[in-house]
């Protein structure tokens, strides 16, 4: 497994929308925009909902073919992107 971090939810400056299959963030305080394709998308409706770690793994692991370590891998990329960018914050 991947690195542990806690559970995460939406920034409030954040604003998503989908558009088929990705999920375009707004990042209202520094105007930047962020398309997530897929994969992304997903991590991103997974963790931004509150689930664990462990949750999260499970329900992409049941959705995409990808071995473990490779999805552990991008989670944790895609995670640390999105809580540098402040698209994500810790849960309280």
């Amino acid at each position: 497994m991947g690195m542990i971090y806690a559970r995460y939810r939406a920034s409030p400056d954040v604003l998503e929308t989908r558009v088929g299959d990705e999920i375009v963030l707004v990042h209202l305080k520094t105007d930047r925009i962020y398309s997530l394709n897929g994969t992304a998308a997903r991590i991103w409706e997974f963790v931004s909902s509150d689930r664990d770690r462990a949750e999260v793994e499970r329900c992409m692991m049941a959705e995409f073919d990808v071995a473990a370590t490779e999805l552990a891998e991008a989670i944790d990329d895609i995670v640390g992107t999105m809580t540098r960018n402040g698209l994500l914050v810790p849960s309280a």
